[in-house]
């Protein structure tokens, strides 16, 4: 098992590094191999230039400057995010990402010169996972219709295997959070990701 952990917190200490952390170990743990990408950490331009832009559809072109997150996400089978989501949404840096890195010849494959959809190219993925933290109400997340979650667990999937299997945990009200809502999350995002990476 090959899992790629795309990690997204501006800041060292955040709960969400408590959640990422977790996550590796419990990767350890299940005897799998992690790679970890931590966007804010490792400087990741998440904005997609006029260049990028005009190269989009070049399946050699449109890598340039994020090989190694390509290649990274060509390696895994299994696929986990941690993020926290603002403003009902991913951050911007994970967004960037989607739009650098999920391009045609990774991620998909355009569609013929007849027409058609596009095709998928993630079908080594097999597992998703998504870990984040909401200020928002689980209630009001639904009510806004949770557009991270489903850019992830539902557009993303639809690009990975046919049986791809998901697992998704979020904290709610993290604004007024205590250290026991905190503690029982975590205990809740562990299990999860250890169901995921059973056979």
């Amino acid at each position: 098992m090959r899992v790629l952990v795309v990690y997204a917190h501006p800041r060292a200490q955040s709960y969400n590094a408590a959640i990422r952390d977790l996550v590796m170990e419990r990767i350890k743990a299940a005897g799998a191999e992690a790679r970890l990408i931590d966007l804010y950490a490792s400087g990741f331009e998440p904005r997609l230039s006029a260049q990028g832009l005009e190269f989009i559809e070049d399946e050699y072109l449109n890598q340039k400057g994020v090989e190694e997150h390509c290649e990274a996400l060509k390696w895994c089978d299994t696929l986990i995010f941690v993020y926290p989501t603002w403003w009902y949404g991913l951050p911007a840096m994970l967004k960037g990402w989607l739009d650098r890195v999920l391009v045609s010849g990774v991620a998909f494959h355009l569609p013929p010169p007849e027409g058609g959809d596009i095709r998928p190219a993630l079908t080594h993925i097999t597992r998703l996972g998504v870990f984040t933290t909401c200020g928002a109400s689980r209630h009001l997340t639904w009510f806004i219709g949770a557009p991270g979650r489903r850019t992830l667990l539902r557009g993303l999937r639809l690009i990975c295997a046919r049986t791809c299997r998901t697992a998704f945990a979020a904290h709610y009200r993290m604004d007024s959070s205590t250290p026991e809502s905190r503690a029982r999350h975590l205990k809740r995002v562990g299990a999860k990701v250890d169901r995921l990476l059973r056979a």
